[in-house]
Order: C-alpha cells, then structure tokens, then sequence
C-alpha cells in the first residue's frame, strides 16, 4: 500500500495566490490600444516638423553627439548601432542599422543624411552585416541637427531617464518633403514621394514671407515630385491631387533610348529606372515574359550597370520589330512602369493628419521660425549675461587697487564677496566674476579687449533684440537661411515631368503607336517598298522609303554618297550579294539599319560594314547586290577571264543562306553583277582599255551550275576591269568612266588619269568580240585601273569615303585622262 506524503507548510494569508478574474474582451481592447499608440506614435509616422521618425531621429542626434562630423574619419556602424541602442532606442539592432541603412542609401533619398562606406545594400540586395560597414554624417545632416546646443528644440528623457533627447530635430533642411517617408502603423500608412530640395525651398521661402499664399501660388515652385533614380513621371493628375488633399497617385517610367546595340540590331538602352525598382527585379520580369510569350521581339536582356556608368539595362530587339512599340510593350508588362500612390500622413501636435502641400510647407515654416526665435532668445539670454559680466570687470579694472585691497583684507572669500557688491555696487555673479579673475587679465590690453567686447556685445543684442521685435525681420532671417541651405545642398531636377502618356518615353523619339496603355501595339515593321544600299567603301544599309534617289550638290561632300549598288525591295524581303568567287550570299533587310530620309543621296555613313552582315571567304568580296524575288529580271554577271552569264530568274534555293551562281574556272573571278531584261546593254570593259557592249538578249539565261559563255575577247595578259548592264531608257544619258595607270604600281597608291565619255560614242559589237578602245594611255601608263558604266552622273570617292572630283564630260572616244589629285578607290 501506497505512503501518502507529508501535508506541506501552508503559507500566510498575504501569500495566498489570487486570482483575478478581468472581461478578455476589456484587456484585448486596452492591449490593443496601447500597441497601436506605440506603433504610431514611437514608430511608423514621422513627425511632421523634421520629417524623422523616433529612431532616425536618434541615429542622427546619437551620431552627432559622438562626433561623428563629414570632417571626420568613418566609425564601424556596429558601435553606432550599439550606442542608439544602448543609450536611446532598446528595440533591438537590426531595426536599428535598417533605418540607418536607408539613411545612407542614395536611390532611396534624395538628399542622404549618413554617408555610409561598404556595402550599404542595392534596389537588388540587402547591406553588409554593422561588423563590415562604417558610417558618418553627410553634410545634408548637419544642417538636420545644427544648433541643438541653444536651446532650440524641446529635450525629454530617454528610455531610462538617466539621458536626456531631443523631441524633435532643428531640421533646417524640409526633410520630409525632400526625402519623403514610408511605414506602415496600425490602421494606417504613410508613403510620401521625395522632392527636390531648391524647388521646396524655394516654396518654403515664398510662404514665409507671404504666409496668405495659395496651393496655386505654391506649386508653381513645386511642380512635381523629384525622384532619387531619375526617370519620368507620366500624368500629374494624381501629383496635384496629392497636393491638395494628401492622397494621390502617379505613373513613373524608366529612361529609355533606342541605340545601335550591334552592327546589325538595335536594343533599347534604360539609363534610369522607376522609384524603388531595381535592375535584377526588371531583367526577370522580362525573361519571365518572354518565356511565357507575353513579350514579343526580345533577343537578349542583359545588365552591363557598372560604377563607371551607372546603370545600363541593355534590352536587344529582334530583327523585324519596331524597338519604340517593343518598349510600349515592356511600360505595359514590366516594372519599366511603376505607379506610386501617394498617402501624406505625419504627426502634427501628436496627432496623425493627412496633409497636403501647403499644410506640409505651413508645418515646417512654423518649426524654422520657433527654432530661430528660440535660437535668438537664447544667443540673446547668453550675450546679456556675458555683457553684465564684462561691465563688472570693467568697473573692477577701472580701480583695481581698492578691488585688491577690498579682497585682502576680507577675511574670507564670502566676506570679499559681500565687500565687494557694497563697495562698488556689483551684482553676485560680477563679484564671483571678479573674484575668480586671472591676474594676466589686469593689463591695459586686456582693458582695451573687454571694451571692443562690450562694444560688439551691444551691437549683437540690438540685432536680436531687432530679430525677436519685429515678425518682418524674423522672416526675412529665416527665408535667408532657407535660400543658403538651398545653395549649400541642392541639386538639380532629375526627374521629368510630363502631362501625358502622348508622348514617346524616348529622347528624341516621335510618339510611338499605341502608346495609351490599353491600346493594342504594332510590334513588326510593316513589309514596306524601300531600297537596299551599297556603297562604295563596303558598307550596307537600307532607305526608309521607296522615294527615288536623286543626287545633288549639297550631298557631294558627304562620306560614302558612292551607291556601287542599288536594288529596288521591300522592308522584310531578301536580297542577295553577289561575290567575286561566283556565289551568292542570303541577306534578309531587316538586318540593315535604316537610313532616315536625307537632301539628296542618302549618306552611308549609318551603314553596317559588309563583314557583320555577309560571312566571306578569304580575298572574297561581294560585287553587287540582288534582288531574290521570284519576278525579277534575271541576273548578268562577267568574269575577270571575259566569261558572261544570265542566270534564270527564280533559280534561288530556299533552304541555303549561300549557293553558286556560276561555276568559275581556275584563276577567274566575277567583277561584276547587275539584273538585265532583253532589251538592256551588257558592257564588258578590259585593262587594255577595250569596251564591248551588246544587246543582253544575245546572252541565254542558263541555270546556277552553268559555267557562262564568252563575252570579251581579251588579248593575252588582258582582264575585265569592269561590267555593266545600261537599261535601254537611260542609255541616252549613260557615261563610260575610265581610269589610267601602271599595271605594276601596288592598288591604291597611284591616283592615275581619269575621263569621262559619253556612252553613246562607244558603238556596238557582237558578243565574243574585241570591242573599240575606250582610253589612250599617256606616258607611264599600260592600263585602266578602274571602269564603270552607268547613268550620269558618275561620282568618285576615295578608301575612307571621301569625295573626289571627276573631270568633265569629254564627248571624244579615244582620247586621254586627266590626271586625279588622289587615288581612287570606287566609282558608283
């Protein structure tokens, strides 16, 4: 059987336990209260003055007491968490080193008041852990806790009453506005935009000086919000709104160009993203919308941000897309377009209140102008003070033999005390005064200095007196000060404002279509007439329109104006080029850059090089351009050994990017291509200066494996410099181009003799034939070095693009040239 255990001691009746029986529904209400007021009031709302919340507010005044000035060197952010902790704010120091972060984060403000060193976190990461970082003021706080040691704002004691805090900083700068605030309390929120400081002030000085002024009067200094990172603001309906009811919301865009991103693709190029956007958050959006095929015509999107150049997003639009409706596209899928709504709430007098501009400026003006009122009245307390010090010694200097005496025979320091306030009629704190009066202060010098004191002392206490008198004089301070923070501090803008959405988002870009952000977007470029280019320095390009290519005089001096080819096609076609080995190479157009439309010729100098466009062989260059549609006139070609060919019309492969045109034999190479009808001109034209031209209706079409028939019958040593084809309507204004040389100077550096001859002199020969000459050689010279036949007229230019100019129009068959000034290097 069990043992039962021993009954224990009872307690006396005053240790009972009681228990208390309370309604839980009283106690959740009261608990609940009782948060809710912390929150809001100890934590989430800034006040309204310094736009600070309670543990900013600390941070700033804890590093300021320790000294922690721009002038001095960094401290680890660990001992400056541990001292607000330790000293003001015990909610633990994460929260802390968070708000001190943010302090220091120049895409979060707009004006930072930590100047932080390390890794103070991106729109992407978080910071370093306190152990790795340092921090000190930045410049912008000390105008935050300027003048704190006069007496200017209201202290209480901090958490343990041992110290003592101030309620609220001096803030000379508008911090609220300027930096805006964020947080989120219990049945409310609070999130304000940050403003430009000089437009605020500006503002805040105007409503000084005229405190009857409007919202109307006000936003004309305060336009708009003014972002740390830039970009663009669309719409400012909802700023307004914000203005003058508190509450509001705006639309904010990236900045964004259209750049050449390679020889061959444009890319949208982002300089400035929306408030709080960060760079890794747009780049997965992309993909993500891409991968999910909301996005259209997006090769590549890739962050090339870097410290040198600041941010870069790189955004590489397809071939065949219109890069300013791609970037409509991305406004509507990305974070490239953020809204941001506006909520002013801030304690005013310990309350919470939703203010608008002029309720937020009216706040901060009445702090300015009580902290300087403050301020003066205790510069004025303390100058009083020193000048009825300095008015004692005076007295005491102005017969300090019977001063020394009253002291010496005074038996103790409270009996030369007394003596001393009877004898010369002093008050106790100028008998203490004088009783603690060095003996090195005797001096005639010494006399002179409290009289120049005394003296500057008088005038500054007019001036405050003046200052705390007079309201008009008061205000004009305070607007002064006001107007040096502003010149000490600000920045420029850095946010544009627009009214609207009509406009394209792209500097310097036309609206694009569907830019209203429920329209429907044009991604593809219209499969529209224009022409592809060739110049003569090798490189590609395409017209915007289909319009005739004239030249004039005002285009002559442009770099590469020579067009060596020109064929009429569509924006999303193909065409082919035409290669010295007998091969034609696929070239879609959507590869070439567009040209915009120009007086006269269009200029290649916007053209994309032949090497990113074509992949050619080594010593292979391309001779002509093509045209691959199925309705084109068929293409003639001519080989350096005389060789002609036709090749069938719509002979293309649709499965090969290049295919044969002509089988070459050993050593011979294709100088030349052009797409001829029956009725035009073949012109072969040889180094021994022969010309040949017969009707291209003598020449067969054959197919792509055909080697050609004969053209030319070249004499030994002899080869084809060039090859043309005249359509039958321009070979009244056709002219033949030659130019003389030495077959053994290297290519290019002999400038030769030059003539120009009308085409019509040349008479017509059968095919396979020796033609007429075309150039008589002067002394040094046995060859042509360069040919070309083709409608007047005729332009010259040299290896870099540079024009050159042509002799005139000889009406003389066989006559010589007239020597160049610089070598040639093509003729189109």
């Amino acid at each position: 059987m069990a043992r039962r255990p021993a009954t224990p001691n009872l307690p006396p009746d005053d240790l009972v336990e009681r228990i208390v029986d309370i309604d839980v529904a009283t106690e959740m209400e009261g608990s609940f209260l009782e948060y809710a007021y912390s929150v809001i009031y100890a934590r989430a709302l800034p006040d309204a003055r310094d736009g600070l919340k309670p543990v900013q507010r600390r941070i700033l005044f804890q590093m300021s007491d320790m000294g922690l000035r721009p002038d001095r060197p960094y401290v680890k952010s660990a001992r400056v968490v541990g001292e607000v902790m330790g000293k003001l704010h015990p909610h633990g120091d994460s929260a802390i080193y968070d708000a001190m972060v943010r302090l220091a984060q120049p895409f979060s403000l707009r004006l930072p008041l930590v100047d932080g060193h390390g890794n103070f976190g991106s729109l992407d990461d978080g910071p370093a852990a306190p152990r790795y970082t340092e921090a000190r003021l930045a410049p912008a706080a000390m105008a935050m806790t300027t003048d704190l040691d006069e007496d200017v704002v209201d202290f209480v004691p901090n958490y343990d009453n041992k110290l003592q805090q101030p309620d609220v900083l001096p803030s000379a700068i508008p911090n609220l506005l300027v930096n805006g605030a964020a947080g989120i309390a219990v049945g409310m929120a609070t999130n304000m935009a940050p403003h430009n400081l000089v437009e605020v002030v500006a503002a805040a000085r105007h409503l000084v000086m005229h405190p009857d002024a409007t919202l109307e009067d006000l936003v004309r200094f305060v336009p708009g919000p003014d972002l740390p990172t830039g970009g663009k603001i669309v719409g400012l309906d909802g700023v307004r709104d914000a203005y003058r009811t508190g509450r509001g919301a705006f639309r904010t865009r990236a900045t964004a160009r259209i750049e050449n991103v390679t020889a061959r693709r444009k890319g949208i190029v982002i300089t400035e993203l929306p408030y709080m956007v960060g760079p890794e958050k747009v780049i997965e959006k992309i993909k993500e919308g891409v991968q999910s095929k909301k996005l259209s015509g997006i090769a590549d999107a890739v962050d090339l941000t870097d410290r040198a150049h600041g941010l870069r997003l790189v955004i590489e639009v397809k071939s065949g897309f219109d890069p300013d409706a791609v970037l409509e596209q991305l406004y509507r899928a990305t974070p490239l377009e953020d809204s941001f709504s506006i909520n002013n709430v801030a304690l005013v007098d310990g309350q919470p209140r939703t203010l608008g501009l002029r309720e937020l400026l009216v706040v901060w003006v009445d702090h300015r102008l009580s902290v300087v009122r403050r301020r003066s009245q205790f510069r004025l307390d303390k100058r009083l003070e020193r000048l009825h010090l300095v008015e004692g010694l005076l007295v005491a200097i102005l017969d300090i033999d019977e001063v020394i005496q009253v002291i010496r025979t005074s038996d103790d320091a409270e009996a030369a005390r007394s003596r001393l306030r009877s004898v010369f009629d002093l008050s106790e704190p100028q008998a203490e005064y004088i009783l603690e009066l060095r003996l090195r202060r005797l001096t005639k010098f010494s006399r002179l200095e409290l009289e120049r004191e005394k003296e500057q002392l008088e005038a500054e206490i007019d001036e405050l007196r003046a200052v705390l008198g007079d309201d008009v004089t008061l205000r004009t301070l305070v607007s002064d000060e006001m107007a040096q923070v502003a010149a000490t501090y600000g920045t420029p803008r850095r946010t544009i404002l627009l009214e609207s959405a009509g406009g394209s988002a792209v500097t310097g870009a036309p609206a694009a279509k569907g830019s209203s952000r429920g329209a429907a977007v044009t991604l593809e470029i219209a499969d529209t007439p224009c022409f592809a280019l060739l110049s003569g320095t090798g490189l590609l390009a395409r017209t915007a329109t289909d319009e005739p290519i004239e030249r004039t005089p005002d285009t002559r001096r442009a770099k590469h104006d020579v067009l060596a080819s020109v064929v009429a096609t569509t924006t999303r076609a193909e065409i082919g080029a035409v290669t010295s080995r007998g091969r034609m190479v696929r070239i879609p157009m959507l590869d070439l850059p567009a040209l915009p439309p120009a007086h006269g010729a269009p200029s290649l100098g916007g053209g994309v090089p032949l090497s990113e466009v074509v992949t050619l062989e080594p010593g292979e260059r391309v001779v002509a351009l093509a045209s691959l549609a199925a309705d084109a006139p068929t293409l003639a070609l001519a080989t350096a050994q005389g060789v002609v060919k036709r090749v069938t019309a719509g002979d293309v492969p649709g499965n090969r990017d290049a295919w044969e045109v002509v089988a070459l034999k050993d050593g011979d190479e294709v100088v030349g291509a052009t797409q001829v009808t029956d009725d035009d001109e073949l012109v072969l034209v040889s180094s021994d200066s022969s010309l040949l031209h017969f009707g291209a209706a003598q020449v067969r079409p054959q197919g792509r494996a055909a080697g050609g028939m004969a053209g030319i019958k070249l004499a030994a040593g002899q080869r084809v410099v060039a090859f043309a084809g005249v359509p039958a309507a321009r070979v009244g204004d056709a002219v033949v181009v030659t130019v003389s040389g030495s077959s053994t100077a290297l290519p290019g550096t002999q400038a030769g003799s030059a003539k120009v001859s009308p085409f019509e002199v040349f008479p017509g020969k059968g095919r396979a034939t020796g033609g007429v000459r075309s150039h008589r050689f002067l002394k040094g010279e046995d060859a042509l070095i360069l040919a070309w036949v083709g409608a007047a007229p005729a332009w010259a230019c040299g290896s870099a693009g540079q024009p050159i100019d042509l002799p005139e129009l000889d009406p003389r068959r066989d006559m010589s040239g007239t020597a160049l000034h610089a070598p040639l290097h093509a003729i189109g």
